[in-house]
């Protein structure tokens, strides 16, 4: 697991999560309505951009805590409340389109878990004396 513990492993990691995850939520914002949530959507318009706003949130958590060393424990927070996202996003997937469109979301998580375990292993939980 040494290259899990690479800082500049999980960097890299790191920015492109928040990239995509970046692009994905403010996507959510440019969209049409009617592009957004066609007719017989399981997600409502207004649930798809809250997901984009704790996308672009969780964007920023990948990054500026870490950067900043203020609160670094919050990188490994904001990739787990990430992972819930992909989550549901693989089960949306699943229920509205075929199987092999959910790889995606799901090696994004699994990309998401290692940042979050990485980061865990960097700054582990402190004990009370």
């Amino acid at each position: 697991m040494r290259i899990i513990r690479s800082n500049a492993f999980l960097w890299t990691l790191q920015i492109l999560l928040a990239v995509l995850f970046a692009f994905a939520g403010t996507t959510k914002f440019v969209m049409e309505p009617a592009q957004l949530a066609p007719p017989g959507s399981p997600l409502s318009v207004t649930f798809i951009r809250f997901i984009g706003v704790c996308e672009c949130l969780g964007a920023i958590g990948l990054i500026l805590p870490q950067l900043t060393g203020i609160r670094p424990q919050l990188t490994p927070l904001a990739a787990l409340a990430l992972i819930v996202i992909m989550l549901g996003a693989i089960t949306i997937t699943l229920m509205t389109q075929p199987a092999v469109v959910a790889i995606l979301p799901l090696v994004v998580g699994v990309l998401l878990c290692v940042v979050a375990y990485g980061r865990l292993q960097s700054h582990p939980a402190r004990r009370p004396a």
